[in-house]
């Protein structure tokens, strides 16, 4: 992949066995965008400025201006944060949840991130960004591009907004590969992620776990450790890959696949998820 000069190298990528091809990256005044957007194709958009007022949330800025309230944090173990519906647990199943859901206040967390050191356990705030937080970090969400983001909507007539979420992650933190049932609009303002992308008709490649299975809508292969015994055509998945930095966007399209890492001997990160409905939704 290119690096560009863009403050990352391709020793803080994660091994993955497969090869990918480069998601496009394009300016937000190039038509391509929208081609690709109508297309149901992923696409990185530059100099949007969607989130600039965003820029100068640090941790030092996050921690004066984000509030008193508890945030939500997720802690693991491992580099690994899979998501899982607790809604589908059920007693006796055996299921061991992957990660602990914490309430913390943000010193809290920020004073975790900064002492963390190899082989404790790691911590992702996942946040949705509502009336919990502070006045200013209001402010700044509300000094978002949103023309940028109503003329997407309009455009390809996408449903309602439903959520912008705050992640906010420590360096080599991973969000394992799976799909969401939403159009997004991911924002970079702090830091460096790698996001591997697979079209829908790639899941029989991927794996998913059952439909009533906790880890539903999640692949059941380690990335890290491939069982090509267990699932052999992962070998033959064919997907893309970006790095985004700061203040570029990447279009997730609803139902594509995607596993997202922080690079590792990085920064922490920051990223902001615009989630909205599928298109023509009017619920």
């Amino acid at each position: 992949m290119a690096m560009d000069n863009k403050g990352w190298n391709a020793s803080q990528l994660r091994n993955c066995d497969l090869q990918f091809d480069e998601i496009p990256r394009l300016h937000h005044n190039d038509p391509k965008v929208d081609e690709l957007m109508s297309e149901n194709k992923p696409v990185v958009v530059l100099g949007s400025n969607l989130a600039k007022s965003a820029e100068k949330w640090d941790l030092d800025y996050l921690e004066r201006h984000m509030g008193e309230s508890d945030f939500t944090v997720f802690q693991s173990k491992s580099h690994k944060f899979k998501y899982y519906d607790d809604k589908k647990v059920t007693s006796g199943d055996g299921f061991v949840p992957p990660t602990k859901k914490l309430d913390m206040k943000l010193p809290e967390f920020i004073k975790r991130l900064r002492a963390w050191k190899k082989g404790e356990d790691r911590l992702y705030l996942q946040q949705g960004l509502n009336n919990t937080v502070g006045p200013a970090i209001v402010h700044d969400f509300l000094n978002f591009d949103w023309n940028f983001c109503t003329g997407k909507q309009s455009k390809h007539n996408w449903g309602s907004l439903t959520s912008n979420l705050m992640l906010i992650g420590m360096e080599g933190n991973v969000t394992p590969c799976h799909y969401d049932e939403q159009e997004n609009l991911f924002a970079q303002v702090h830091g460096f992620k790698r996001c591997i992308l697979f079209p829908p008709d790639q899941f029989e490649c991927l794996y998913p776990h059952p439909v009533h299975h906790p880890h539903d809508r999640q692949s059941m292969v380690d990335f890290d450790r491939p069982d090509y015994n267990k699932f052999p055509k992962f070998r033959q998945a064919k997907g893309f890959e970006t790095v985004v930095g700061p203040g570029e966007v990447l279009y997730i399209p609803m139902y594509w696949w995607h596993h997202v890492e922080s690079l590792m001997q990085g920064s922490y990160t920051v990223s902001v998820n615009f989630w909205y409905k599928a298109r023509g939704a009017l619920w």
